[in-house]
């Protein structure tokens, strides 16, 4: 039998596989210039805080290549990059942008997701507690971002394509990620919610205080609507 010559279905496959190489590549460059951000602000406040790095640390951890971790007062923000490459899908309001109408292929991302967790959380091991994604970061074969979060972090949809993801786009993130966390106050869970406990349910928090937390444990927590300009 003889092997099917397919021109076509080989550019395709070409065309794409080049394609998310090349998203592939600059977010992981992206994830690397976040690293450096975050060590060289480590490294600033060490040297003017120094005299408070114990009591109130900043301090970074790095889990691999894909991963990392900045610790600061009792909050963990975790950053993690995705592997693959995604595209956003029809009815997402950044297809709608003239940047994607003009070149399809912009809308093709990867994709760096921030996480909060208290940092107790970790610390004594308790498993039920809750973190909250924070924000997430697309970044495409232009090298241009866009960010879904909360308002301190997000960024309005017709933005995207008109900045790139430079230094300093990256540490603007990274604060605003950080400012937002601190700003995100540990909240007292309404009273009904904790006001029966069953005998095994008191034992396992006397035997490891696994007593489930999280910042807006028992209330009402989702994404903003709308964002502010």
């Amino acid at each position: 039998m003889e092997p099917t010559n397919n021109p076509d279905l080989f550019k395709i496959l070409v065309k794409k596989g080049t394609l998310k190489q090349e998203v592939y590549n600059n977010t992981l460059n992206s994830f690397r210039m976040m690293k450096k951000v975050i060590g060289d602000m480590i490294a600033s406040y060490d040297k003017e805080y120094e005299h408070l790095k114990k009591k109130i640390p900043f301090e970074y951890k790095e889990t691999g290549e894909f991963e990392l971790h900045i610790k600061f007062a009792g909050d963990i923000l975790i950053f993690i990059m995705h592997t693959n490459v995604f595209e956003f899908s029809r009815d997402h309001e950044v297809m709608k942008t003239a940047y994607i109408k003009k070149d399809r292929d912009r809308s093709y991302c990867g994709i760096i997701q921030i996480f909060n967790f208290l940092a107790d959380s970790f610390k004594y091991n308790r498993g039920k507690d809750v973190g909250y994604l924070i924000g997430r970061v697309f970044v495409n074969k232009d090298m241009c971002y866009f960010i879904e979060g909360k308002r301190e972090i997000g960024m309005l949809y017709p933005n995207f394509g008109k900045a790139k993801l430079d230094k300093e786009a990256v540490q603007k993130i990274v604060e605003s990620a950080m400012l937002y966390t601190i700003n995100f106050d540990l909240l007292t869970p309404p009273y009904q919610s904790q006001v029966q406990v069953s005998v095994q349910e008191m034992k396992s928090i006397m035997d490891s205080q696994s007593l489930k937390t999280g910042k807006r444990l028992g209330f009402k927590f989702q994404a903003d609507k709308e964002l502010d300009p």
